[in-house]
């Protein structure tokens, strides 16, 4: 037990690591008065969202954690699984706002500095990207560990099994906020995005974030509340529920300790290698930022395969035989090598359909030139197509970490995927940070080139983003088959029954089963149907401020005119004037009360349906079974939903990029305000809630269920 302190010190490690580097980023120059007024704006427009956010969700968790310790006291369980849910959704509540917080100073630090270079830029962007990083894994850490040591240490549990499945409630507390900072910040950041496109680029045909649109600043702060806060809380939940679904079967299964706490050990070497990851990215002048970021990713994850080989050869043991089955550390190694690779895989494919330039981007590209039809036909069809070898990648993965060690092996791929979450999930939050600051180039009117060098790290950072989803969608569908087991395991304790059997020819599990394949539709259509009511409240803001406001509407005519250089006094005066009469609070604000309210409905779907099934399957005396039938159609339906919404958007976003760049189709080259362009604009903007709001919230949706199924098991049935 003493050597878990080792752990926690990597916990405290990776929280000074982020306060280190929160400390960098604040001494950093934040450029000119008007820069400084712009990463105000965004950053208020956060901290207000997340403090609106956090008030409801602070209700909702108050009214869970006491149903909790009512359901356990009247089972006999312990109470404590409300303290462990409390702390998971504190933990999980706190890294969003850590993450968010350096992500909103970072923007238009990394703004300014793209005007000495982009290796400095490039630097800033990633710095603030890392505090997410570390801050997740930090506080993954020391929750888990913490309440397992505290929990030992006080001797509150004679039985290891139960002091484990208290310590559960922390997976359900972090997912519980996960989805709903996913749902709510995926409804904001689009609602403002397609807003700004249809009405700034489409109908009035000004630049992207542009100051005289409205709808700007929101579009901003949308990008940090969604995949900074959002994101982060995602793999924060995917990670400890990794750790946890491991620890409830290392017991379960082979009934010794080291099984038990491999998993944290595992956990601690993964800070201090991220740490190390993140030494490793660096590019110069004229360099490739992906180059630099693949770097530093790939290099951590060869150092983690060797700490990992060490662990396991040094805590467990060569060889036992549990139940007439032999498990080998080499092969618990092994299968935490295969999720690793796993992970880098479906990164590697996500890339391959979403990244600029490649072949099925480049066919969305051509597909353009006909009309918004066929660009949205062509993105479909990328997209379905996208889900075929990553899904092949899981099974296989599935296949041989259960061959090299069981069930045990399955949740140690999953671990070993998110092993490197603290320097992936610093990859991806760089994304959103050079997002904002392009955003904050154009509206602070600095030269070309700064724009160049910030949309070159923004280009970059697109495709971040998507391996980011695609590697939070991969970690998803193993750490719920790896919860999915623990499940398994804790009803057959439960019950008695050796094994747990769900036999799909019984009428209520097929029709359980039928259940959950359909529940990733219904979730992603009212994510989809909120999105598109919330888009609608901006977009008629807009049009309003654009027609109602007679300087905003002056200086649009302005603009209109070209280039500033033939401007004359008088029309600077007037561009001046609109400036400063763009109402972009309102925005704001409208984005953040759609968000909150049409976030509930989706989060209480996947609370409220597991239990209901279960207790529905009781009616029957096949609750386990109909539950655990609930989840097999939901994981299943769920993963390829995910990975088809989220590479679908993807490549629609990255297809407009290239037509604005200038890339041929039949050899000539399109430009910003084509029809073609414009074509393009229309299937991002369908594509914008397929990639931020639903398809990333179905990876939290099946591992929330999983989750709520482990926690309710032993109180339900």
């Amino acid at each position: 037990m003493n050597n878990l302190y080792y752990v926690l010190g990597a916990g405290v490690l990776a929280m000074v690591y982020a306060f280190w580097k929160t400390s960098w980023i604040n001494n950093q120059d934040e450029g000119s008065d008007r820069m400084k007024q712009i990463g105000a704006s965004i950053a208020d427009g956060a901290m207000a969202f997340l403090k609106a956010e956090y008030r409801v969700l602070a209700i909702f968790v108050v009214i869970v954690a006491c149903l909790l310790a009512y359901a356990a006291s009247s089972q006999g369980d312990s109470w404590l699984v409300s303290i462990s849910f409390l702390s998971g959704a504190i933990a999980s509540a706190l890294a969003g706002y850590l993450g968010m917080r350096v992500a909103t100073k970072a923007n238009n630090r990394t703004t300014n500095a793209a005007q000495s270079s982009l290796a400095i830029a490039l630097n800033v962007a990633f710095t603030g990207g890392s505090v997410m990083g570390l801050s997740v894994v930090g506080l993954g850490v020391l929750g888990v560990t913490g309440l397992y040591v505290v929990y030992d240490h006080l001797e509150l549990f004679s039985d290891p099994q139960k002091l484990i499945q208290t310590i559960t409630g922390f997976s359900l507390g972090a997912s519980s906020i996960a989805l709903f900072a996913r749902v709510g910040g995926g409804i904001y950041t689009k609602a403002a995005d397609v807003g700004a496109d249809l009405v700034g680029k489409v109908e009035a045909g000004i630049p992207e974030d542009h100051p005289l649109n409205p709808a700007t600043i929101a579009d901003n702060v949308g990008d940090n509340v969604g995949d900074v806060a959002g994101m982060g809380a995602d793999l924060f939940e995917s990670y400890v529920g990794a750790i946890i679904g491991s620890m409830v079967l290392g017991w379960a299964i082979f009934g010794e300790l080291a099984y038990v706490t491999l998993p944290l050990y595992i956990a601690g070497a993964g800070i201090i290698v991220s740490i190390i990851g993140t030494f490793m990215v660096s590019v110069k002048e004229g360099g490739s930022p992906q180059k630099a970021l693949n770097i530093g990713e790939f290099g951590s994850s060869g150092i983690m395969v060797a700490a990992m080989y060490l662990l396991i050869n040094n805590f467990l043991p060569a060889e036992i035989i549990k139940d007439g089955i032999t498990y080998t550390a080499m092969g618990v190694f092994g299968a935490t090598v295969i999720g690793l690779i796993a992970g880098l895989g479906i990164g590697l494919i996500t890339e391959h359909y979403t990244g600029t330039g490649t072949k099925p981007v480049k066919s969305v590209v051509d597909q353009s030139i006909t009309g918004s039809a066929t660009n949205i036909i062509a993105g479909l069809g990328v997209g379905m197509q996208s889900t075929f070898i990553p899904v092949i990648i899981i099974a296989v993965a599935i296949v041989f970490a259960h061959q090299s060690a069981g069930l045990y092996g399955i949740a140690m791929a999953a671990l070993g995927m998110l092993a490197n979450t603290g320097i992936q999930l610093a990859v991806d939050a760089y994304g959103p940070i050079s997002d904002n600051a392009g955003g904050i180039a154009e509206m602070a009117g600095l030269p070309s080139e700064v724009r160049e060098r910030t949309d070159k790290l923004d280009a970059v950072g697109n495709t971040t983003a998507a391996i980011g989803k695609g590697f939070a969608i991969g970690s998803a569908a193993l750490t719920t088959l790896a919860l999915f087991a623990a499940f398994s395991e804790i009803i057959k304790s439960k019950l008695g029954e050796s094994p747990f059997i769900i036999n799909i020819s019984e009428p209520i599990v097929m029709a359980a089963l039928f259940i959950g394949a359909m529940l990733p539709f219904l979730f992603s259509s009212l994510a989809m149907g909120a999105v598109g009511r919330a888009a609608m409240a901006m977009i008629e803001e807009v049009r309003r401020q654009f027609r109602d406001i007679p300087e905003l509407k002056a200086a649009l005519e302005v603009l209109g005119k070209g280039d500033e250089s033939s401007w004359s006094d008088e029309d600077k005066s007037t561009y001046e004037a609109g400036l400063m009469k763009a109402d972009h609070e309102k925005c704001i604000e409208i984005s953040t009360q759609s968000a909150i309210k049409e976030m509930l409905l989706p989060g209480l779907l996947a609370v409220v349906t597991p239990i209901l099934i279960g207790l529905l399957g009781n009616f029957v005396n096949m609750g386990p079974q109909a539950l655990g039938g609930l989840l097999a159609g939901v994981t299943v339906s769920g993963v390829a939903m995910a990975i088809f919404q989220s590479n679908a958007g993807g490549a629609w976003d990255n297809a407009k990029k290239m037509i604005e760049e200038g890339t041929e189709i039949n050899g000539q080259s399109y430009g910003k305000g084509s029809d073609v362009h414009k074509a393009a604009v229309v299937g991002d903007t369908v594509g914008d809630p397929f990639k931020d709001t639903s398809g990333p919230s179905l990876n939290i949706l099946i591992k929330l269920m999983s989750v709520v199924s482990l926690v309710i098991a032993p109180f339900l049935f």
